[in-house]
């Protein structure tokens, strides 16, 4: 037996070394496939796209805030990874009263890392975790942020129009990547309207490609509204996903940055 503490500050027991993982968060299942957990993962959500070969043949137990309990349960996890936003509380609390739930907490990139790293070490997959660790910082150090400072707002949803606020993870690789958000001092994720961006004098407004999957047919209708603002298509998931995807988020933050030049 093994006591664990998450990102909650919650005791987590473990019988050993888990051989029957579930993972309810879509960014830390790409984490277990980039650990090697090919065997261990049995259960993942609909909306864990990564790797492909996962979303093909893992076990899918509904989606990150509508999962299907009753499947989780007759799996008999010995592990279930879980996040504090992305997952809904009630059925989490129905969980825990059976399985061992290690629920994540992400705000910031150093939070990303030590989630990975006490993900490997739950797994007995230290130095695979620590490799990803030190590839992401070593990669976030060579980051050239973003030098032209502009007023930015991501949207995350449509119809309401909504964004993200200052105590996000996306605001802070918002941050990292030099783009100055005009929502910052909001929290979480509020609802906006085109006047208030008008109002801000937002300069750069990012359009994400996920929860809300932002095309460039949605571009034409913003861009009439505010003909000063210029207006981008980004991956979503380069700017949410905590964790092995972080490797890559620089390189793509570079690259966006030079196409805003």
């Amino acid at each position: 037996m093994v006591t664990l503490t998450d990102q909650l500050g919650r005791l987590v027991t473990i019988t050993g070394i888990p051989k029957r993982i579930i993972s309810l968060v879509p960014s830390q299942t790409e984490l277990l496939y980039d650990l090697g957990l090919n065997n261990e993962v049995v259960g993942i959500t609909k909306f864990c796209v990564r790797p492909d070969s996962w979303f093909e043949s893992k076990v899918k137990i509904g989606g990150t805030k509508s999962l299907y309990t009753a499947t989780i349960k007759m799996m008999v996890p010995d592990l279930i990874l879980a996040n504090k936003e992305e997952n809904t509380k009630e059925q989490i609390d129905d969980l825990v009263k059976d399985y061992p739930v290690w629920i994540s907490d992400i705000n910031t990139l150093d939070d990303a890392c030590s989630m990975i790293r006490d993900i490997g070490e739950i797994t007995a997959h230290t130095n695979e975790a620590t490799a990803i660790v030190n590839k992401i910082n070593e990669n976030f150090l060579r980051l050239i942020p973003f030098k032209q400072i502009q007023r930015t707002c991501y949207l995350i949803w449509r119809d309401p129009y909504m964004t993200v606020g200052g105590d996000t993870f996306i605001n802070h690789l918002l941050n990292r990547a030099g783009f100055k958000n005009i929502f910052e001092n909001q929290q979480r994720y509020p609802e906006i309207s085109i006047q208030q961006l008008v109002d801000q004098n937002c300069q750069l407004l990012l359009l994400s490609s996920e929860p809300f999957p932002f095309k460039e047919k949605h571009i034409p209708e913003l861009q009439q509204q505010l003909p000063f603002t210029k207006i981008a298509l980004v991956d979503g998931e380069m700017f949410s996903w905590y964790g092995s995807r972080l490797m890559h988020a620089p390189a793509y933050f570079s690259l966006l940055v030079q196409s805003l030049l």
